[in-house]
C-alpha cells in the first residue's frame, strides 16, 4: 500500500512547515528551530525525527546495555501497592484483587498486624522503615519463623537506603552492609538495598538529575558492600532502584530506559555485567488536591509509561494521595489501573514497544548523556554522601525547581483542574490526614501547591472574592478574552461576573457597582480597545474598582496592569486577593 505514495523528504516538510508558520506570523528559514523545545536538562526535543537520530544500538531485551529492559519477555510488571497504616483488611483486599507485592511503611512492631493473614511465601514484600530498617527486617524474619515460612522462600527488599535520610550516613552504611551480607547468605530472594531517586524528583529535580543521583547512590552502596566483604556480583544483586513515573509518558519511559543503560555502564566498568531491577512509583509531585479525580488520568499515563518503559515493579498512588490516607475506593482504582493495562490493554505482552522509535531512542541517549555528566560532577565532589552534605545536590535541584515553578506560574506547564479548567463548585472529599513524612535534607513539593494555597486563601474569606469582567462590544469581539480571564481568576478561587455586552462606559460601570466585585478586568479586541479601553477603565475606577486589569498587552489610561498568555498568573492572583482583602 505504501508504494502508492511518493516518498516524502525533509525539505518538503520544511516548506510546508514554513508556510504554516508564515500564516501565524512567524517567518523563518528554520522551522526545526522554531518548533523545537528544550527540557529542564537542556535537551532539545526536535519537531521531526528520522533515522539519523538513532544511537548505535539499544541492545536486545535482557542483554547489555539493557535499554530494552530485562523483564521477562511477555511478562507483566509486579503490581506493588503501598500501605502506610496497619490495616490488614486493606492489605487482604489488595492481594485478593490483583496486587502481588506489598510496599509496607509501618513501624516494625506493626508488621505482624499489617501482614495478618498474608501468606509470606506467596508475595513480594518491600519494607520502608527509614532509620528503623534493621528492626523492621528482624520483625519480618521473626514473623516468618513463627509461621514456619523458610527464609529462602521470602521475596522482596528490606529497603535500606541511608543516603536518603538526613544526618550522618556512616552508621547507616555499616548497617546496610550487614543487612546485605545477611540477605546474600540467608535470603536469596530478598534484596537489602534500594537506591531511591524519588526524593530528588519530589524536590523538583529534572529527569537527568534524578538519574544521576540514583546512579551515584547505587555506586556508593556498591563501594560500601564490597568494602564489607561482598563479592561484586553479590553486591549488584543486593540493589534495586526506585524512580518516579509522571504523566509525561515519553519522558518516563525514556528515563527508565536510560537508567538501565547508565547502570549497565557501571556494571561493565566493574566487570560484572548485570541489569537493573526497577521499581517505578507514580509521581507524588504531579498529584493535586483540587479536582483530585484528574489524578486518575495522570496515574494511568504514568503507569502505562512505567510498564512500557520496562519497570519490574510499579506502584500507582491512589488518586486522593495528596488529600490524606486513601479509602477503599481509591485503593481499588489504583490497583485496577495496572490490572486494566495488563489484562485489557495487553500492554505487557510486548517488551519495549518503543524500541526503534527515532524520538524515544534519541531521548533515551540524550538523557543518559546528561545524567552521566551530572553523575560525574557528583563523583568529582567526592561521591553522593559528600554531594548531599556540601549542598551541591540541593543547589542544583533548587535551580531546576525555580525554572519549573516559573513555567507553572505562567501556565506554560498547565495543571488541569487547578491552573487550567478549575471547577469552583467542587467539594473535595474529606479524608483522614496522612502521617507527615520525616523531615529530610531536601524539600518535598507538589506542582499544584501554590495555586491550591491561593484557592484555599480565597475560600477562607467570608465571601468568595469576585472579579468583574467588562465585556466591551459584541460577543465576537470579547468572548475569547472573557473566557481567558475567567479561567485565569478562577484558578485562584476567584469568581468572575461578566457584564452585558456593551461599549458605553457608564452602562458598564453601573453593572460593576452592583456586582459586588472590587476588581475589574476589561475584555475585548485590540480594535475596540483603541476606541473604548481608556474610557471604560476610567469609568470602572470612578465606580469604585480598586484595580483595573486588561486582557491583552496594550497600555491604556486607567488600566493598572495586563493579563496575557505567558503572564505570571500566580502574581496576578496574589495581587487580586490582596486587593480584595484590603477592600473588605
Amino acid at each position: 500500500m505504501s508504494a502508492a505514495f511518493p516518498p516524502a523528504t525533509r525539505e518538503q516538510w520544511r516548506e510546508l512547515a514554513r508556510e504554516v508558520l508564515r500564516r501565524s506570523g512567524t517567518d523563518t528559514d528554520s522551522p526545526e528551530q522554531v518548533l523545537a523545545s528544550t527540557t529542564y536538562d537542556g535537551i532539545t526535543i526536535a519537531s521531526l525525527h528520522d533515522n539519523t537520530d538513532l544511537p548505535e544500538t539499544s541492545g536486545l531485551p535482557g542483554l547489555p546495555p539493557y535499554a530494552s529492559g530485562g523483564r521477562e519477555l511477555g511478562g507483566p510488571w509486579e503490581v506493588r501497592q503501598r500501605h502506610e497504616v496497619a490495616d490488614p483488611e486493606a492489605v487482604i483486599a489488595d492481594l485478593e484483587n490483583g496486587v502481588g507485592s506489598l510496599w509496607v511503611a509501618v513501624a516494625p512492631e506493626e508488621l505482624p498486624l499489617v501482614l495478618d493473614g498474608v501468606r509470606l511465601d506467596w508475595i513480594s514484600i518491600t519494607l520502608d522503615a527509614g532509620t528503623r530498617t534493621e528492626a523492621a527486617a528482624d520483625a519480618l524474619l521473626s514473623l516468618a519463623a513463627r509461621r514456619g515460612v523458610p527464609a529462602t522462600a521470602l521475596r522482596g527488599c528490606l529497603g535500606s537506603d541511608p543516603l536518603s535520610r538526613p544526618g550522618s550516613v556512616a552508621p547507616g552504611l555499616a548497617e546496610t552492609a550487614a543487612l546485605a551480607r545477611r540477605c546474600a547468605e540467608e535470603l536469596p530472594g530478598v534484596r537489602a538495598v534500594v537506591a531511591d531517586a524519588t526524593p530528588y524528583h519530589e524536590a523538583g529535580g529534572s529527569d537527568a538529575e534524578e538519574l544521576g543521583c540514583s546512579i551515584a547512590t547505587g555506586l556508593a552502596y556498591l563501594r560500601t558492600l564490597t568494602a564489607h566483604g561482598l563479592g561484586l556480583r553479590e553486591a549488584f544483586g543486593q540493589l534495586e532502584f526506585r524512580y518516579a513515573a509522571t504523566a509525561d509518558q515519553f519522558a518516563t519511559l525514556a528515563k527508565l530506559r536510560a537508567a538501565r543503560v547508565l547502570w549497565a555502564r557501571i556494571a561493565e566498568v566493574c566487570g560484572a555485567p548485570t541489569g537493573q531491577f526497577q521499581h517505578a512509583v507514580t509521581s507524588a509531585a504531579m498529584m493535586t488536591r483540587r479536582d483530585p479525580w484528574t489524578n486518575m488520568l495522570r496515574t494511568t499515563l504514568a503507569c502505562f509509561a512505567a510498564g512500557v518503559g520496562g519497570a519490574d515493579a510499579v506502584t500507582v498512588r491512589p488518586f486522593d494521595d495528596a488529600l490524606g490516607l486513601p479509602d477503599g475506593f481509591s485503593r481499588r482504582i489504583a490497583r485496577n489501573t495496572s490490572a486494566l493495562l495488563v489484562e485489557e490493554g495487553q500492554v505487557a505482552r510486548v517488551t519495549d514497544p518503543a524500541a526503534g522509535s527515532w524520538y524515544v531512542e534519541r531521548l533515551t541517549a540524550d538523557l543518559a548523556e546528561k545524567a552521566w555528566q551530572w553523575f560525574q560532577e557528583i563523583e568529582e565532589a567526592g561521591g553522593m554522601a559528600e554531594a548531599l552534605a556540601s549542598g551541591l545536590v540541593r543547589r542544583r535541584i533548587a535551580q531546576t525547581r525555580e525554572s519549573r515553578s516559573r513555567d507553572i506560574a505562567r501556565r506554560k506547564t498547565p495543571i488541569v483542574g487547578v491552573s487550567q479548567f478549575p471547577d469552583l463548585s467542587e467539594a473535595p472529599p474529606a479524608l483522614a490526614h496522612a502521617p507527615l513524612p520525616p523531615e529530610g535534607a531536601l524539600p518535598r513539593v507538589r506542582h499544584a501547591q501554590e495555586f491550591e494555597d491561593l484557592r484555599d486563601r480565597a475560600e477562607a474569606l467570608p465571601v468568595r472574592p469576585k472579579v468583574f469582567l467588562a465585556a466591551v462590544g459584541p460577543a465576537g469581539e470579547h468572548a475569547a478574552r472573557v473566557s481567558f480571564a475567567a479561567g485565569l481568576f478562577q484558578a485562584g478561587g476567584v469568581e468572575t461576573v461578566t457584564s452585558s455586552p456593551a461599549a458605553d462606559p457608564e452602562a458598564i460601570a453601573k453593572e460593576f457597582a452592583v456586582s459586588g466585585a472590587a476588581v475589574a478586568c476589561v475584555c475585548s479586541s485590540d480594535t475596540l480597545y483603541a476606541e473604548h479601553a481608556s474610557a471604560v477603565a476610567r469609568a470602572l475606577r470612578a465606580a469604585g474598582a480598586v484595580r483595573v486589569w486588561l486582557a491583552g498587552r496594550g497600555r491604556y489610561d486607567g488600566v493598572d496592569a495586563n493579563l496575557y498568555a505567558g503572564c505570571d498568573v500566580l502574581e496576578v492572583l496574589r495581587t487580586t486577593l490582596a486587593d480584595v482583602e484590603v477592600d473588605e
